[in-house]
């Protein structure tokens, strides 16, 4: 909410604008506030579609996977899942439906709850600033890389030989570097 203050720091008489109304009064019908806060509503529709979106495919990947692994390992786990002929139970399947179904709506109202989803508009809005570095820029810093480890890698491995061969040298070490 906004209000003003005078130079003194008393407050002034200000209309009070809710947050996400560009008018004052922003939770009046028909006002955009508050328009349509029903379950299956969506929270400010036309921002952060990206970011919704990814979030919501991974959520219906999760619920997928584990409604996968309820009809076929959980249910492979325990006889009582089962009939005579190793078929998953009616009852079973529709358990594990209904649980999918109630754990996908539940997914869909904590990623429009207006908290959550304005934190996925704010990491999409986020994400447009960022700058991504060319193909060019990435191939030159993945040889840098690379290169750098493989140095270090064979320094580490020279200073290794070095330390066995004075151990072994010195009868600490019973077996020769390299085997030889």
């Amino acid at each position: 909410m906004a209000s003003a203050t005078q130079s003194n720091g008393k407050n002034m008489a200000t209309d009070v604008i809710a947050p996400g109304s560009d008018e004052p009064g922003g939770d009046k019908p028909g006002s955009g506030a508050a328009a349509s806060s029903g379950f299956f509503s969506i929270y400010k529709p036309k921002q952060g579609k990206p970011t919704r979106l990814a979030t919501g495919a991974a959520a219906a990947l999760l619920v997928g996977l584990t409604m996968w692994f309820l009809f076929h390992d959980f249910a492979a786990a325990f006889p009582v899942f089962k009939d005579a002929q190793g078929v998953n139970k009616p009852w079973w399947n529709v358990t594990v439906l209904v649980l999918g179904v109630a754990v996908a709506a539940l997914a869909w109202r904590l990623i429009n709850k207006p908290n959550n989803a304005e934190f996925l508009i704010a990491t999409d809005s986020e994400m447009k600033k960022v700058t991504w570095t060319s193909r060019k820029q990435l191939w030159g810093s993945t040889k840098v890389v690379i290169l750098f480890m493989l140095f270090i890698a064979a320094s580490l491995f020279i200073i290794d030989l070095v330390f066995h061969y004075l151990f072994y040298f010195i009868n600490v070490l019973k077996v020769r570097p390299l085997g030889l």
